[in-house]
């Protein structure tokens, strides 16, 4: 056991001493929390609106009212007729007009044209003014947003970066550390040991897996403090999965220096078969149920698909461990299934 402690204490050693590895670990998800929380938003803001009416009666200038003094809707001008309008849009001088009709205060007919270049936000920009202007159009619209009510878009990506970034933490240093290994030939030295081949791995493993609960901790702390994203479920829960995803995403790095021959190489197979998977088929950017059924299907065997799910609904949702029955079975029995395959694979003898 004593050996077993000193090759976790030398490992950690080496991480702490190199600065670069130190950089990845920490500096990315605080980086990468901070973009995505601050910089990358769907969050609909200060949209260039125009105007367009003949004349502005009581019940215009009501309506003029109600999206100048929301959030949302930013009145540049009026104008007197929708060319005008599409001409500002066309030059990239407004995002959205507003048509009145001439009769409005009789019939409250209106026409939204809206800049559909990112059908994405035109479709938002189009329910966000909606929302707002459905008491003008002869009926009562009550709309009650659960679990998200100032529609923040960092509630929905927070939970997907801490998603993308355990993975590829986890996964990359794991493969690297070991791959390194092989290429000074340091292995080698490392498995004629007293310990068993298995403890080696372990050990290089362990340092890993609590500097990452280091990071989950500093993720989860700058989500809740820095960009308000709420931990409406139990936190052991919280932790508990993530300790499962980790795991997971280190026997996915075990089974990666496997496969590689060189640092290059692993680094090349992490960004391959994670990163694009990652960001492109969990559900981080892009709805799942959205997808073609091909893409589907290969999304099922992604497993941040799972991990976000999980995060969404504990710390968003506020759900108990039941509601996430179903994903947290799957992790783990993809963390055996990894597992199990990667130390089958591993070489003692190393060629």
């Amino acid at each position: 056991m004593k050996l077993f402690i000193s090759f976790v204490i030398k490992e950690a050693k080496h991480i702490l001493r190199d600065k670069r590895t130190m950089l990845i670990l920490f500096g990315m998800p605080i980086a990468m929390m901070l973009i995505f929380g601050f910089a990358i938003t769907t969050d609909v803001k200060n949209v260039r609106t125009v105007v367009v009416t003949s004349h502005m009666d009581f019940q215009t200038q009501k309506a003029v009212e109600k999206l100048s003094q929301s959030e949302y809707f930013t009145i540049d001008r009026t104008v007197a007729t929708p060319q005008e309008a599409e001409k500002l849009i066309r030059r990239q001088q407004a995002d959205m007009a507003v048509v009145f009709a001439s009769d409005f205060s009789k019939k409250s007919e209106m026409q939204l044209i809206v800049d559909g270049s990112d059908p994405n936000m035109a479709q938002q920009w189009t329910n966000y003014a909606q929302g707002v202007l459905a008491n003008m159009q002869g009926g009562i619209i009550n709309t009650k947003m659960l679990y998200n009510p100032q529609m923040k878009s960092a509630y929905n990506f927070v939970p997907a970066i801490m998603g993308m970034l355990l993975m590829l933490i986890c996964a990359m240093m794991t493969s690297i550390s070991i791959v390194r290994e092989k290429e000074r030939g340091t292995m080698e030295v490392l498995l004629v040991s007293p310990v068993r081949p298995i403890m080696v791995i372990i050990a290089k493993a362990v340092p890993y897996l609590v500097l990452v609960f280091v990071i989950l901790i500093v993720i989860l702390l700058m989500a809740h403090y820095v960009l308000s994203v709420p931990l409406a479920g139990s936190l052991f829960w919280i932790i508990a999965v993530s300790i499962i995803y980790i795991l997971l995403a280190l026997s996915l790095g075990l089974l990666i220096s496997n496969v590689a021959k060189t640092q290059f190489v692993a680094l090349l197979i992490s960004a391959m078969v994670l990163l694009m998977p990652v960001v492109m088929l969990s559900g981080m950017m892009f709805p799942v149920e959205s997808m073609p059924q091909v893409l589907q299907w290969i999304a099922a065997i992604i497993p941040p698909r799972y991990y976000i799910d999980a995060m969404r609904k504990l710390m968003i949702m506020g759900v108990g461990i039941g509601e996430v029955g179903k994903e947290v079975v799957i992790l783990v029995s993809m963390t055996a299934i990894l597992l199990t395959i990667a130390l089958k694979k591993f070489n003692v003898r190393l060629e």
